[in-house]
C-alpha cells in the first residue's frame, strides 16, 4: 500500500494545445485526453473535460461553449485551465487524491515569465504541492532516449498541436532553438480552408482531423488515396458528399510545412560548426503528434540534406520525458526552469 502512495505523489503532465498526456512513475501513461473543456454560458460552470468535452464539439446549444484553454502552448484562460488540470491531477492520483502531488509540466522553450507564472498558479490552484516546469524540447529529447548530457549535438524537432519547436541540445542544455506557431491545429484549419475554397464545402474541425489522419502526407505521391467526406454546400446550404485525395491534403498543408522547414534551416545556420557535424551524423529526431504525418521525415531529409527519423512512439516522447525527470530530479535539475511550492 505504501508503494502506491509513493507512486501517486509525483505526476508528469505534457500540457498540450490539443491533448494532455499524464505520466506517473512506475505506472507510465495513465491519461491521454483532449485539452478541451465544455463550459455553461449561463453560470460559467465546467460541464465536461477531455474526451467528454471533445464529443460535444459542433453539437452544443447556445447555452454551452466548448473551449481549448491553451493557445499555442500558453494559458489563454486561467480559470478553465485550472479546472482542466484539477480534473487530470485528481484522475491520475486515484484513491490517493487527498495527497497533494509534486507536478512536473512541459512548457514551450520560448515561454515568457508571465506565462510561466500562469502555468504554475494554475497547477497550484489545481491541488499541486510543488510545481516544476521543463522546456518541451528537452523533455521530448529525454523521452526519445537522446543522451542530452553528453558533449554531442542532438537536434530534436517537436511538432505539437499548437507549436513546432526545434532545439539543438548539448551538455544538458539548449544551444540554439526556434519555434513557430504551427502544429496539428493549424494543419486542421488549413484543410478546412482548402476544402472551402476548392470545393465550396464547409466541414468541421473533427472532419478535418479525420482527413489529416487518413490522407495526410508531407510529400505528393504517384498513387493517390481518397476519402469521401460530408459537409455543407456553401452555395445551396444543403448537405453534400465529395471525394478528396491525399495529394490535395498535401497541397493544403504545404505552406505550414514550409514554415517548419524554414526554422530547421534557421537553427542550422546559427548552430556552431562542431555541433552541425554531430547533427549530420546523428540526424534530426522528430517527435510530437505531427511526426505521425506520413513522409514528414522524408520531406525534411530531401529539403535540408540532413537525415531525419521519427522517434519511437513520438506522440508520447514529452510525457515519457516528464517521468524520467521526476525519477531523476537531481540529474536533470539544471533543466528545471522554475519551481514553486
Amino acid at each position: 500500500m505504501r508503494y502506491s502512495v509513493t507512486m501517486s505523489r509525483k505526476i508528469g503532465i505534457d500540457l498540450g494545445t490539443t491533448n494532455t498526456v499524464v505520466y506517473t512513475p512506475k505506472r507510465g501513461i495513465v491519461i491521454n485526453e483532449p485539452s478541451v473543456v465544455a463550459v455553461s454560458v449561463l453560470d460559467n460552470r465546467v460541464l465536461a473535460v477531455g474526451n467528454g468535452a471533445k464529443d460535444m464539439i459542433g453539437r452544443t446549444p447556445d447555452s454551452i461553449t466548448v473551449v481549448r484553454p491553451l493557445i499555442d502552448g500558453a494559458v489563454a484562460d486561467y480559470r478553465v485551465t485550472g479546472a482542466m488540470l484539477k480534473y487530470f491531477i485528481k484522475r491520475a492520483s486515484g484513491v490517493f487524491s487527498f495527497i497533494k502531488p509534486e507536478v512536473l509540466i512541459s512548457v514551450p522553450a520560448g515561454i515568457t515569465s508571465a506565462e510561466k507564472r500562469a502555468v504554475i498558479e494554475c497547477a497550484l490552484a489545481a491541488g499541486a504541492k510543488a510545481v516544476f516546469l521543463v522546456k518541451e524540447p528537452v523533455l521530448a529529447a529525454i523521452g526519445a532516449q537522446i543522451p542530452i548530457n553528453s558533449p554531442i549535438g542532438n537536434m530534436i524537432l517537436n511538432i505539437g498541436g499548437g507549436t513546432t519547436e526545434l532545439a539543438v541540445i548539448s551538455l544538458g542544455g539548449i544551444v540554439s532553438a526556434q519555434s513557430v506557431r504551427v502544429g496539428g491545429v493549424k494543419f486542421d484549419l488549413a484543410i478546412v480552408e482548402y476544402i472551402k475554397k476548392k470545393h465550396g464545402l464547409a466541414i468541421g474541425e473533427r472532419t478535418a482531423e479525420l482527413i489529416k489522419i487518413n490522407l495526410g502526407s508531407a510529400l505528393r505521391g504517384a498513387h493517390e488515396d481518397s476519402l469521401n467526406i460530408k459537409g455543407r454546400d456553401l452555395t445551396t446550404g444543403l448537405p453534400k458528399t465529395i471525394q478528396i485525395t491525399s495529394n490535395e491534403v498535401t497541397e493544403a498543408l504545404s505552406e505550414h510545412l514550409r514554415e517548419i522547414i524554414q526554422i530547421i534551416k534557421g537553427v542550422l545556420e546559427i548552430t556552431p560548426p562542431e555541433l552541425c557535424s554531430d547533427i549530420m551524423d546523428r540526424g534530426i529526431v522528430i517527435s510530437g503528434g505531427g511526426a505521425l504525418l506520413r513522409n514528414i521525415d522524408e520531406l525534411i531529409t530531401k529539403v535540408t540534406g540532413v537525415p531525419a527519423r521519427i522517434a519511437d512512439d513520438p506522440l508520447f516522447c514529452v510525457a515519457r520525458g516528464t517521468g524520467k525527470v521526476l525519477e531523476n530530479l537531481e540529474v536533470y535539475k539544471k533543466n528545471v526552469i522554475a519551481k514553486r511550492s
